[in-house]
């Protein structure tokens, strides 16, 4: 396969994606809207990430909710890598529609066309996201069994109680890695939609004789990725306040954890989606299997910038998130051999040295807490 379409490819990862597919000679074309939450108000301006791949790829700006870029897109392509999407959970909570119309409609109208018309397509990967699994996977030394917690109630964190529960355990449960075959079982609306992403992918590229890959990307940073989104990613909302000199409110107690995967290991893992056979039929978690903490996220950040700021662990909450969630690796290191190369100190080191490069960004972090204010999602 030589002709690769990158849906989204304008963003974070697909146009890191989209350049290291032109590097190993591949020939890319990218369908992307160039959204003005994430590329900012004038974006075939001002986008670094648009600008990096602009006269490197065939670029078409439309929507996934358009037949009609769909079909202009398609022609010739072989290979479909499907990262377009809305993204960020506490948005999700009030903007069903938009996120349900591009994730799942956007989604279904790509395999409903490749059901019903000519086209050269052999393989279709897909981003699913670590948020189908809602809270993380534990296990109970009272049951001796993994469990899986549902949903926080909004009772217990309201009385600074944040860590989850299950039924019939009275000792605390043990995080740990999320496998593929854990419970589905998501906590916002965000994730609903790359859940049934993932299934629609699966199951309708099954019955038209198309290989199929789905990605559950954990936390992806990395230079590059929006400072101007206030609703998604932590560590460009902390950068962001941090050189503006505000103060960061760090929700709950500050020891709920991410798995935090810089962006070339999850290009590299995407990549081998795409070339390798083995990973045909498959979901993998692409993370590193380490889960950290925001409050070390938050000294890591201040560190490497040499900027002290307020740091207010607030115990305020968001209706929906959830508390723990790392991968487990052994799946995708097993049948495709990958591992991630990059550790979180480096990492960050990379992501701190390249914002330093940048524009200080408006802060509009506050907008996005009172959007969820008004919805009644944040306490």
């Amino acid at each position: 396969m030589k002709n690769i379409l990158i849906t989204g490819g304008a963003g974070f990862i697909g146009s890191n994606l989209a350049l290291k597919l032109i590097a190993k000679n591949y020939n890319v074309t990218v369908l992307d809207s160039l959204s003005p939450q994430i590329h900012g108000d004038y974006p075939e301006v001002t986008s670094p990430l648009y600008n990096s791949i602009k006269d490197k790829v065939r670029f078409v700006k439309g929507s996934v909710t358009s037949r009609k870029d769909w079909l202009e897109v398609l022609k010739d392509q072989e290979c479909v890598v499907h990262l377009a999407a809305e993204t960020g959970t506490g948005q999700s909570m009030y903007e069903i529609q938009r996120y349900v119309d591009i994730n799942i409609g956007g989604t279904a109208l790509l395999l409903d066309i490749l059901a019903n018309t000519k086209h050269s397509v052999k393989k279709v990967v897909v981003a699913e996201s670590r948020a189908i699994y809602g809270e993380g996977r534990y296990y109970s030394e009272d049951l001796k069994q993994y469990v899986y917690p549902v949903e926080r109630q909004d009772e217990d964190m309201s009385s600074g109680d944040f860590e989850v529960k299950y039924p019939g355990c009275t000792s605390p449960l043990k995080l740990v890695g999320t496998t593929e075959d854990s419970l589905i079982h998501p906590t916002s609306v965000y994730g609903i939609t790359k859940q049934v992403q993932g299934q629609l992918v699966h199951l309708v590229c099954s019955s038209l004789n198309i290989a199929s890959v789905s990605f559950r990307y954990q936390n992806v940073y990395g230079p590059g990725q929006s400072l101007s989104n206030p609703y998604t990613g932590i560590l460009s909302i902390f950068s962001t306040q941090i050189k503006n000199g505000n103060a960061i409110n760090i929700f709950e107690d500050g020891k709920e954890t991410r798995d935090f995967v810089y962006i070339d290991d999850v290009v590299d893992a995407t990549i081998l989606g795409i070339e390798k056979e083995k990973a045909n039929g498959h979901a993998f978690n692409v993370g590193t299997g380490i889960a950290t903490n925001v409050v070390t996220v938050t000294q890591e950040l201040m560190k490497n910038y040499g900027v002290e700021v307020p740091v207010h662990i607030s115990g305020n909450y968001r209706l929906g998130d959830i508390r723990h969630n790392y991968a487990d690796m052994s799946k995708i290191e097993k049948l495709l051999g990958f591992k991630p190369k990059v550790s979180f100190s480096e990492g960050i080191k990379n992501f701190t040295l390249w914002v330093n490069t940048q524009q200080v960004q408006v802060d509009r972090y506050s907008e996005s807490i009172e959007e969820m204010k008004e919805k009644g999602l944040y306490k």
